[in-house]
């Protein structure tokens, strides 16, 4: 358990969840392990499986501090959250707005995506003079400023969609380069979600679950729904609006697993491997990533 700026994340599977008064309490088999005050948390993101009291979630409803339910694997489960904030003037001014704007939007989204790729690389290639000269490298490169150009001709978000779709193809096919450390034993091959099938890609999911709830906390906070977005369809349960500025920072969230692997601090110890071939970080591993 750590506190970081206002979100607390739990990590601890067995960790239980309660209100004494104004503090929140953590206890992990009937000890008490945290208690802090309510006025220092404004988000609450949990991996345990045995929950919390409902007069937790009442307090945290009444204090509109969003609890986000993630496994500990984490993907995304469900979410409480008190009263909307904001006035419905301004979620009718949202919706009309995507509705007349969303390809403007979507297009700027996604040409600051293929913009921050670019600069990932090319941080990658000041700080390992070896990648300078890989063809590959240097063709991926060329698809990433030409997704720029072209994202600003496409006409519907299917097309939009389908420039993405190549770029991010590509990026991915050399993201495994990028893992410069020689001692390093982890292995990048190409993308894979649900369920992640190697440990790089077992950490990008969890860091993106991550950024995602973050975002759509503080979407509520500014009284915007995060459910209606621009660019990813709109879907029940899904917060498409945080999904939607989270591809502008993803190249944030990519350099900081590069930088985790680089520098070895994540091991195969903190991975667990399930039987059906997924790759999930365990509570050592979750613990290491949210820490730094």
């Amino acid at each position: 358990m750590r506190k970081l700026l206002n979100t607390l994340y739990i990590t601890d599977e067995s960790a239980y969840l309660s209100l004494d008064n104004d503090n929140f309490i953590c206890k992990i088999a009937d000890k008490e392990r945290l208690r802090i005050p309510f006025d220092n948390i404004e988000n609450i993101v949990c991996f345990n499986y045995v929950g919390c009291s409902p007069a937790l979630m009442g307090k945290c409803v009444e204090k509109t501090i969003p609890i986000n339910f993630v496994s500990p694997h984490g993907k995304f489960l469900a979410k409480v959250y008190g009263e909307t904030k904001g006035n419905v003037f301004l979620r009718i001014f949202q919706i009309d707005k995507f509705r007349l704007d969303g390809i403007n939007l979507a297009q700027n989204t996604l040409a600051a995506k293929f913009s921050n790729s670019i600069k990932l690389i090319k941080w990658s290639l000041r700080d390992n003079s070896d990648l300078r000269n890989n063809e590959d490298i240097a063709d991926v490169l060329k698809i990433l400023h030409s997704g720029v150009e072209k994202v600003f001709d496409a006409q519907t978000l299917d097309e939009l969609l389908g420039i993405e779709g190549f770029c991010a193809k590509n990026y991915f096919s050399i993201f495994g380069k990028l893992i410069t450390n020689p001692k390093s034993m982890f292995k990048f091959s190409y993308r894979t979600k649900r369920p992640p099938l190697d440990p790089i890609n077992a950490v990008l999911s969890f860091v993106y679950t991550l950024y995602t709830s973050e975002f759509s906390s503080a979407l509520e906070t500014v009284g915007l729904d995060s459910y209606i977005g621009f660019c990813h369809t709109l879907r029940s349960g899904r917060n498409s609006l945080s999904c939607d500025l989270v591809e502008e920072v993803r190249a944030v969230a990519e350099r900081f697993v590069l930088t985790l692997f680089n520098l070895q601090i994540l091991s195969e110890k903190d991975f667990d491997v399930q039987v059906s071939g997924a790759v999930f970080l365990n509570s050592d591993g979750r613990k290491k990533v949210i820490t730094h």
